[in-house]
């Protein structure tokens, strides 16, 4: 059967890119992705074919993808964090449903998605329950985005924003910051930019002095809930242990 692998690469550090993803792109042919991701594999690209692309060419890129398979080519569609979440994954099973990329089979390698290595920079605020949103309205109709965050602030459930800003958008992250303002009051929260890059920054604050000039695409928002500590600079969300087993002394 001919398949094509979704790798997710991770938030782009050549440590956190899991021993299985690397495996996947060291044996295949073909590398497919955004060219800024692409550029995060460094060595791993070298006698490569490669597909680059921008943002926005995401279908066309694919297709050529699975032309590449049916071509007798193994290849790779590579997703920063996990190709499951906001990843290339879903547009690629929705491809092979169609002709002439039915016999393709879609394997999915998962990658560290920029929830779990942005918390870990923040400290450990997604211990408990919590939620994860695009606020980009590409995709998803900005009244739905509107809905999802209010329902999430009054479910008090800490939260994870990706995509929270661009140069031309900032008016949905400046309603998650107002209505989880609105419904727990001053939360803790951490802006992460370029993550495990170069430019890295990580800045704990609150809602109240929420820096939104430092806030683009790069970055990763996470708003904490009413359980939410800070220590230093850091926050950390309660699993519950103390308070149903005792310190243990």
């Amino acid at each position: 059967m001919n398949k094509i692998y979704a790798v997710g690469i991770g938030p782009g550090h050549p440590e956190l890119l899991t021993p299985q993803a690397r495996n996947v792109l060291e044996q295949c042919t073909v590398i497919a992705g955004y060219r800024m991701y692409l550029d995060q594999l460094g060595p791993l690209l070298d006698g490569k074919k490669l597909i680059p692309g921008a943002m926005r060419q995401e279908i066309q890129r694919c297709r050529l993808a699975l032309d590449a398979v049916l071509a007798g080519e193994a290849v790779a569609v590579v997703s920063s964090g996990d190709a499951g979440i906001y990843g290339m994954a879903g547009l690629l099973f929705e491809l092979t449903g169609e002709a002439p990329y039915e016999g393709i089979r879609v394997e999915v390698i998962p990658g560290i998605t920029a929830a779990v290595s942005c918390a870990a920079l923040a400290g450990a605020p997604l211990m408990n329950d919590f939620a994860v949103i695009s606020l980009s309205d590409l995709m998803t109709a900005r009244g739905v985005i509107e809905k999802r965050l209010s329902a999430l602030a009054a479910a008090d459930l800490p939260v994870a924003l990706y995509n929270p800003a661009s140069r031309k958008r900032q008016d949905l992250l400046e309603y998650a910051v107002r209505v989880f303002r609105e419904a727990g009051g001053n939360l803790p929260c951490a802006v992460i930019r370029d993550a495990y890059r170069p430019e890295q920054q990580v800045e704990i604050c609150h809602l109240d002095d929420f820096p939104f000039e430092t806030v683009q695409m790069t970055t990763l928002v996470l708003i904490g809930n009413s359980q939410t500590r800070t220590r230093g600079n850091q926050l950390y969300n309660p699993r519950g242990y103390q308070d149903k087993y005792g310190s243990g002394n």
